[in-house]
C-alpha cells in the first residue's frame, strides 16, 4: 500500500522530503530518518553533494536506505538544467532526478512550461528517469509524459508559501490524465494539506519547508509520514458519499413508540 514505485526505482514510502532550509546537515538528516522517506532532494546547484574537500550532504546519508534525488533549482533555462544533470549524473551516478525549470523567479517561482517540456524531453533521450515539477494542468502533465517523464509533480501551491492545496480539482484532473505517478509538490504547510493530497489520489507528496522550518522539524517529519499513510488508506477506503441534508447513524426501521 505505502510502495511508490518511480520509473526503475521502488520506495517503501510515498513521502518524499527535501533538504533545504534546515539548520544543519544533522537536523537534515534526523528529520528524515523520522520521516520514513526513501528520497531528499537535493538542490545540486545550492547544495554541496560532489566536492568531497567541504562539508557534504552525502556524509550524513550514506549510512541510511534514503536516495538523493538531485533537482535543478535556480535553473532557468532548459539547457541549464540539462547541463546541470549531466554533471552531476558524471560525479555521482545518480540517473533518478527531479526537474525544476523556473520561469519566475522573483515572485511566485512558477515553472517555465516551455523550456521545462524541452528539458524533459531531452533528459528522456538522455536516459534519465525526471521527474517534473509543474503547474497543476492537465494538459501540460500528458504532454510530459508523452515526452518520457518519470512522474509529473504539480503544485499545490506557490513553493514555500504553505498555503496547502489550492485547486483541489486539478490534483484529481492530474491524476486522470497521466499514467506515470503523480506527486503533489510545493506549498504543502501542515500535516493535513499532505492527508488531503493523497485522499484526492495523488501517488506521493513531497513536502520541504513546512518540515525544515517547523518549530520541532523531527517532530513534524514523523507527522508527514503518518498523515501520508494515513491518506492514502482512506483514499483506498473510499469515502462515504456526500449529502444535502442529515443522515441518522443508526437505522429508524424498528424503533418502539414511547407514546
Amino acid at each position: 500500500m505505502n510502495t511508490l514505485i518511480i520509473g526503475t526505482s521502488t520506495f517503501k514510502s510515498r513521502l518524499i522530503i527535501g533538504s533545504g532550509k534546515y539548520k544543519d546537515f544533522q537536523t537534515t538528516r534526523e528529520a528524515a530518518i523520522a520521516s520514513g522517506a526513501g528520497l531528499i532532494t537535493v538542490a545540486v546547484r545550492r547544495v554541496n553533494i560532489v566536492n568531497q574537500n567541504e562539508e557534504n550532504l552525502l556524509d550524513y546519508f550514506k549510512d541510511l536506505d534514503i536516495k538523493l534525488l538531485p533537482n535543478s533549482a535556480g535553473c532557468a533555462s532548459a539547457d541549464e538544467a540539462v547541463s546541470t544533470f549531466r554533471l552531476t549524473r558524471e560525479a555521482t551516478g545518480i540517473n533518478l532526478v527531479k526537474l525544476e525549470v523556473i520561469g519566475d523567479m522573483a515572485k511566485t517561482l512558477y515553472p517555465d512550461a516551455i523550456e521545462t517540456l524541452t528539458a524533459c524531453e531531452i533528459l528522456a533521450k538522455d536516459g534519465f528517469q525526471t521527474m517534473v515539477y509543474t503547474t497543476d494542468d492537465p494538459i501540460m502533465a500528458k504532454r510530459l509524459e508523452n515526452v518520457g517523464a518519470a512522474a509529473v509533480m504539480p503544485l499545490a501551491s506557490a513553493i514555500g508559501s504553505a498555503q496547502g492545496i489550492q485547486n483541489r480539482f486539478n490534483v484529481i484532473f492530474v491524476k486522470e490524465a497521466v499514467r506515470v505517478p503523480v506527486i503533489v509538490d510545493a506549498g504543502v504547510g501542515c500535516a493535513s494539506d499532505a492527508a488531503i493530497a493523497m485522499e484526492l489520489g495523488a501517488d506521493g507528496v513531497l513536502t520541504n519547508t513546512a518540515i525544515a522550518l517547523a518549530q520541532n522539524p523531527v517532530l513534524m517529519a514523523r507527522a508527514m509520514k503518518n498523515a501520508v499513510i494515513a491518506g492514502r488508506q482512506s483514499y483506498l477506503a473510499g469515502r462515504t458519499a456526500k449529502k444535502m441534508y442529515a443522515s441518522a447513524s443508526s437505522p429508524s426501521e424498528g424503533i418502539a413508540s414511547l407514546s
